[in-house]
């Protein structure tokens, strides 16, 4: 909420603007940036949330899929022989790998020709009308194609304005990051029960048109906060000589290179909630409550909020441990950990299909995932892109985040792939080969640091 403080100026200069403290000691652009990442945030994983159980239980059905334009030809090209359950899981990967390349393009547009803000608002126009699309069935695969134009040109452009709403030295500037992700976080949280719920007991197209509707007004609203936020401003041809390599480079460029598949196969297991694990806890779990069946786009929720706390809790248990000890594991040590949990986390999904028996399964096995995931993922996460960037030659500092994200590329494509067995696999070996995936990175992770960590970074 923003602070009682009166309405700044709307002729202000911008170094006015950095001054301001409107929203909680922060400048008002923080909380209209946050709000409109949060709508964004919230439309985009209700898409995700109710993507693939919309395929497997409504549209790639004989009788409807027929009618989607385009869907012959990519069952012809891109996955011959597929359908049904396998086919949902290999537009899910391809759609969500794209979702996590196309920002590298995005950005790159709007530094060369279009502007941030134009290339922002541009994206979030195509967006709304890719939610929109949804409400067409014969316009899916188009729905989803403006979904990742639009998410490519309105994802890139918007964090980088937060850290330009104060001075240089400003202190609050790193606070300001972590009530940015707060927002995040709560859309993330709130998007299944809203959205999903929507989609799965009024009607689909129900939920995909609220995720427009809120797009749509992240979208006025981040037109609306123009005098609040930072003056926009193309890339400026720069007079100084470009960075050049030194010696050394040549193996970190090597090493990060390396880290990439690394880090895609430890994030398998996790980018597998929204497909294939979606789909088994909408056939096989007890997901009802005093009599009425709970949606299944619910159990994203719980792992929203268990994901959100165990990144506080770990952050705050490392920050104890080393002021205690003076000292605490250093970037791929916690990666290594992550990876263990991780292991451990879909441990409890082959537990979960070993013991059902002849009923459904009940939620603690899945829970306990849930959780123990989570804490994995927040020793995975936060430091990962960290350490990318301490490998990267100085020279590509800033071209390391994009190939940083190609580990999420090629996850997304991988859980496509992996997910079209769940159909023909036993679940116990499925969730088996989650837990094979999860212990190949910490062996990974493993060599890296015994074999190459201290030539390359020196002492943590």
């Amino acid at each position: 909420m923003t602070a009682p403080e009166a309405t700044p100026n709307l002729d202000f200069p911008e170094e006015a603007a950095r001054d301001d403290r409107a929203f909680l000691g922060h400048p008002k652009g923080l909380g209209l940036l946050g709000l409109v990442e949060g709508c964004e945030r919230f439309s985009y994983y209700s898409m995700q949330t109710l993507l693939t159980l919309y395929m497997v239980r409504y549209l790639l059905v004989p009788g409807r899929q027929e009618g989607v334009i385009g869907l012959d030809w990519v069952t012809t090209h891109l996955f011959p022989g597929l359908s049904g359950q396998p086919l949902a899981s290999e537009i899910f990967g391809l759609y969500t790998a794209l979702v996590y390349l196309t920002p590298i393009l995005g950005g790159i547009l709007a530094d060369l020709l279009l502007g941030r803000r134009a290339a922002l608002i541009a994206g979030g126009v195509v967006m709304s009308l890719g939610h929109f699309l949804m409400a067409f069935e014969s316009a899916f695969l188009l729905a989803l194609i403006s979904l990742v134009m639009g998410v490519g040109l309105f994802k890139g452009n918007i964090a980088s304005q937060v850290g330009e709403l104060y001075k240089q030295g400003d202190i609050r500037r790193a606070m300001a990051f972590q009530i940015f992700y707060i927002f995040i976080n709560v859309s993330v949280i709130v998007a299944p029960l809203i959205s999903g719920t929507l989609g799965e007991k009024v009607g689909w197209h129900w939920g995909f048109g609220c995720a427009g509707v809120v797009m749509v007004l992240g979208l006025l609203l981040y037109i609306y906060a123009k005098p609040w936020l930072p003056a926009d401003s193309k890339a400026a041809k720069s007079a100084e000589p470009r960075a050049t390599f030194e010696k050394g480079d040549g193996p970190r460029l090597l090493a990060v290179l390396v880290l990439v598949p690394i880090m895609g196969v430890s994030l398998l297991t996790n980018q597998q909630i929204f497909n294939a694990y979606l789909v088994w806890a909408d056939q096989q779990f007890q997901l009802s409550f005093m009599g009425e069946t709970l949606p299944t786009s619910w159990m994203i929720t719980i792992d929203a909020t268990l994901s959100f706390s165990m990144l506080v809790a770990v952050a705050a248990f490392w920050a104890f441990v080393g002021k205690r000890t003076g000292k605490e594991p250093d970037e791929l040590g916690k990666m290594i950990l992550g990876c263990a949990f991780i292991v451990g986390g879909a441990a409890c999904l082959y537990m979960a299909a070993a013991t059902q028996g002849t009923g459904k399964i009940g939620l603690f096995w899945p829970v306990m995932f849930h959780l123990v995931n989570s804490i994995g993922f927040a020793h995975l996460l936060p430091v990962s892109l960290a350490l990318f960037t301490r490998l990267a030659p100085r020279a590509l500092n800033a071209s390391i985040v994009g190939i940083y994200y190609l580990a999420f590329f090629g996850a997304n494509l991988a859980v496509g792939k992996i997910g079209t067995l769940f159909s023909t696999m036993p679940t116990t070996t499925f969730w088996l080969l989650h837990m094979a995936s999860a212990a190949v990175a910490l062996i990974g992770f493993g060599l890296f640091k015994l074999l190459f960590a201290k030539r390359l970074m020196g002492t943590p």
